[in-house]
């Protein structure tokens, strides 16, 4: 046993961890684990499926993660799931596999901030710097935007989106589309408006927050019908080029919204 994992910790010998791998007592982890350099596995964690798990991440102890989807059609298929790299995953963490009735990966990007209690179901995608705080709860096929934040105790429905840089307040019930650069909460779920604090820490410049304003009061304020503010807000490039970028994200994860969006 290498001397950076536990003598209580069981590894099976078919596991691939790199050698600057750290794990505590009691931790288990199983042969289709593939874990990178520099990350720590806490004690009693339980790391099983086809699961892969990037660098310097900090697992705290009791989390259980690649365990199989909580979904009555799973039927032992060979799915994944899949962390990157500077992730921090507090106590006591759950995040499935997926399914093969979707993309058959759970994915987590790299440098998310995880508090403990957290679900991430099946077939969720979760991106880049985000913060799921105290029992978030994500339903199967979820996808979270980079930056966002997810209060604590927040429930989102399966197939629902949150755009990147939302901010979902605490005891959030999520059900429909949650466009970018929003600012939510409630249940039922109320758009509060915009996440502009969060913008700003961000490094976004006036410029670009003057464009996003324009196109959140065509959105939400002036009481337009939906295809008549993406139209309008189409125009907005033209007085607030340095939001081109900006208009053209919230456009295009309206204009793909499935579930609808909260408004």
């Amino acid at each position: 046993m290498a001397p950076n994992i536990h003598s209580t910790a069981l590894v099976d010998a078919a596991a691939q961890l790199d050698p600057t791998v750290t794990v505590g007592p009691y931790a288990v982890i199983g042969p289709h684990v593939q874990i990178g350099a520099h990350t720590s596995i806490g004690a009693h964690c339980v790391i099983e499926g086809h699961t892969r798990i990037g660098e310097d991440n900090r697992i705290f102890q009791f989390s259980s993660l690649g365990a199989a989807p909580q979904d009555k059609k799973y039927a032992g298929e060979p799915t994944r799931l899949e962390i990157g790299h500077r992730n921090t995953i507090r106590e006591f963490c759950t995040f499935n596999v997926g399914t093969v009735q979707d993309r058959g990966v759970t994915s987590i990007g790299d440098d998310n901030w995880i508090m403990a209690y957290v679900h991430i179901a099946h077939d969720c995608v979760v991106g880049n710097q985000t913060i799921l705080a105290n029992n978030a709860t994500l339903a199967g096929h979820v996808q979270v935007g980079d930056q966002a934040i997810i209060g604590g105790l927040t429930g989102v429905h399966q197939f629902s989106r949150i755009g990147a840089h939302v901010m979902a307040g605490f005891a959030s019930r999520i059900s429909q589309d949650v466009p970018p650069f929003m600012m939510v909460d409630g249940n039922p779920l109320a758009v509060r408006g915009l996440n502009l604090e969060g913008l700003r820490r961000r490094g976004f410049s006036a410029q670009r927050m003057a464009g996003i304003k324009q196109a959140y009061r065509l959105l939400y304020r002036q009481g337009l019908t939906l295809e008549a503010a993406l139209s309008a807000m189409a125009d907005v490039p033209h007085s607030h080029p340095e939001a081109e970028g900006d208009i053209a994200l919230l456009r295009d994860f309206v204009i793909a919204s499935q579930r609808g969006i909260a408004r």
